[in-house]
């Protein structure tokens, strides 16, 4: 369950963070200087959260490691192997899945867009 929370965390992060960044990218030199500000101090947030969720990644990381070796003691070798690929898998998927939903989002908005102009 940890292991969900922080990938979805990574991954929300690391989306807000791109649109912060595409917006500041987008801003005219006569774009409103509070504008720039809150964007960056936005920016700053969210790097210093994503440096945050990435420690908080690793902890679970090391305590995945803990687990799987106490798992290892009680499950024979295939077994193990298997709740070994689920967990590898488990946030692979949850990554897929966030990414397919973004583009899902992003279809959506695209296909908005081209009824409003039409």
């Amino acid at each position: 369950g940890d292991l969900d929370k922080v990938v979805n965390l990574l991954l929300s992060l690391s989306g807000r963070l791109a649109r912060v960044e595409s917006t500041l990218g987008s801003l005219g030199p006569h774009a409103a200087t509070e504008n720039k500000v809150a964007l960056r101090e936005k920016q700053r947030l969210l790097v210093a959260q994503l440096e945050d969720a990435k420690e908080l990644k690793e902890h679970v990381g090391r305590r995945e490691e803990l687990v799987g070796a106490m798992v290892a003691r009680y499950l024979p070798a295939e077994h193990l192997q298997d709740y070994q690929h689920f967990i590898k898998m488990k946030s692979a998927l949850i990554t897929e899945q966030r990414e397919l939903e973004e583009k899902i989002k992003l279809g959506q908005e695209q296909l908005r867009c081209l009824h409003e102009s039409l």
